[in-house]
């Protein structure tokens, strides 16, 4: 069978793949997209963003009931049928990967489905359900993501034992799980299992939850948790797993205290490793990191001249933006431009109650690498929106640079922050200073004020709360 040529083959369809493989297609690059899934949209459409936000969003429905009672207005308790949550979950995972399918199409993108497998520099080989299919390229691009880490001790080969993704998939809503990581996704999938009905505790080996939000971000979702869950324990290490009859006895050590107890359900959230194993790259030159992930430069390529990589697989912030710059960074350098993945203000977002939001530098970071810098802060509880959603719970900040007023980070903790966050990406990324941010007008009422009076904060003539011009509980300067 005579191989199939193309100028630009992408190895993987997510968020990073697909983006770069439509990209290049716009600059009318012939280019063939191989993917394993019987969906385009990879890990972040199928077994990770998606399905995690349109859960979130249906248990926010249920918290949002409860708490109308507040307002004057009573529901009756909620009848929740799992078969139908994960068939509307469904439906939109369908939607979009059909929609990514159609632009596909639309662009004269080849799909091919199948695993992909290096054969040596300038051949892909791809096992489909029809067989194996050659491909012969000019250059690849590899982004065929993560997956979610899986220690050997926590290994017992018992579905009740899971990762995110086999918790995304909702067959049931156990009695008592236990979440092991207070990361972002045993967060998220943790408020989601609590509002549904489980008793959750949650482990964190660490002194807090939420690494690498400042600490006052993390203070309002670590309040609810509280509430919500039936435990947080922190500094708590999970020493080993079994299972006992229907259930898994977890033994963990906490304050030097040995503890055993059974749980329904285990959810492991313990981080992600990449998908580099089993792709042919010891046929290739690319290289590959002490922890397993592809290294790359700053134009996303590879130590093999023919072959780029982008997303997880490089390590970084794995987050499905940051996949998707990169492949437009890459797609731009192999089109001959001078394109690079350098000072890219890439914002996080956990979606937590409350949402937990920030990008440029934190605070945190500014003391670490001993950078002065001048911290204004909002309260949510001064905002006329926030009181009216009843959320005042939030906080808006700004790292600013005390020299030349410049916005240098950005951290908003409440709900709709990753909503709210862009605009502080704007204002990094375009170097504003807090003057520039002041003298915008901002509708009101609306969340978005509390930017802008973040920056009143700065200076201090904030309307709707008070502070001494550059002193005050809301201000101060933090020098490293």
């Amino acid at each position: 069978m005579d191989p199939l040529k193309t100028e630009i083959v992408v190895l993987g369809a997510g968020p990073g793949g697909y983006a770069a493989a439509f990209y290049a297609a716009d600059r009318e690059k012939k280019v063939i997209l191989v993917d394993e899934g019987r969906r385009l949209g990879g890990v972040c459409l199928n077994r990770g963003c998606i399905p995690s936000k349109a859960l979130l969003h249906a248990t926010h429905l249920i918290r949002e009931a409860k708490a109308s009672s507040q307002h004057g207005i009573t529901f009756g308790d909620p009848r929740i049928d799992l078969e139908q949550m994960r068939s509307w979950k469904e439906s939109v995972l369908d939607k979009l990967g059909q929609g990514l399918g159609g632009l596909a199409q639309k662009r004269g993108v080849e799909v091919l489905q199948g695993r992909g497998h290096f054969e040596d520099s300038q051949t892909l080989r791809v096992e489909t359900p029809a067989g194996q299919k050659f491909i012969n390229y000019e250059t690849a691009i590899i982004a065929v993501g993560s997956k979610a880490a899986m220690p050997a001790a926590f290994d017992l080969g018992n579905p009740r034992v899971m990762t995110s993704t086999e918790a995304l998939e909702l067959e049931e809503v156990p009695d008592e799980l236990l979440v092991v990581g207070g990361g972002y996704i045993g967060m998220e999938l943790g408020t989601v299992y609590a509002t549904l009905g489980s008793k959750v505790t949650l482990v964190e080996l660490l002194d807090s939850i939420l690494l690498g939000a400042d600490a006052d971000m993390v203070r309002p979702v670590m309040r609810y948790a509280q509430e919500a869950f039936k435990e947080v324990r922190l500094k708590t290490k999970v020493l080993k797993m079994a299972t006992s009859g229907k259930q898994i006895k977890v033994t963990m050590e906490s304050d030097k205290q040995r503890i055993e107890e059974l749980y329904d359900r285990v959810l492991v959230c313990v981080g992600r490793a990449p998908n580099c194993k089993d792709l042919g790259l010891q046929n290739t030159k690319v290289q590959m990191d002490d922890r397993g992930f592809v290294k790359v430069n700053a134009q996303q390529r590879t130590a093999d001249p023919a072959i780029y990589a982008i997303g997880d697989v490089v390590g970084g912030a794995l987050l499905a933006h940051k996949a998707t710059k990169e492949g437009r960074v890459a797609v731009e350098v192999i089109t001959g431009e001078a394109s690079s993945f350098q000072d890219v203000v890439i914002p996080a977002v956990i979606f937590t109650d409350p949402e937990v939001a920030w990008c440029g530098l934190t605070e945190t970071e500014a003391k670490e690498k001993g950078i002065a810098v001048e911290v204004a802060k909002f309260p949510w509880a001064a905002s006329g929106r926030a009181m009216t959603l009843d959320r005042t719970d939030g906080v808006t900040k700004l790292i600013i640079e005390p020299e030349t007023e410049r916005i240098l980070g950005v951290g908003i903790v409440g709900a709709g922050a990753g909503e709210l966050i862009s605009e502080g990406v704007l204002a990094v990324e375009m170097g504003a200073t807090a003057r520039d941010l002041a003298g915008c007008v901002h509708p009101h009422p609306t969340l978005s004020e509390t930017l802008m009076e973040c920056a009143e904060v700065f200076y201090g003539y904030p309307t709707h709360t008070f502070v001494r011009k550059k002193t005050g509980s809301l201000l101060r300067k933090a020098a490293g």
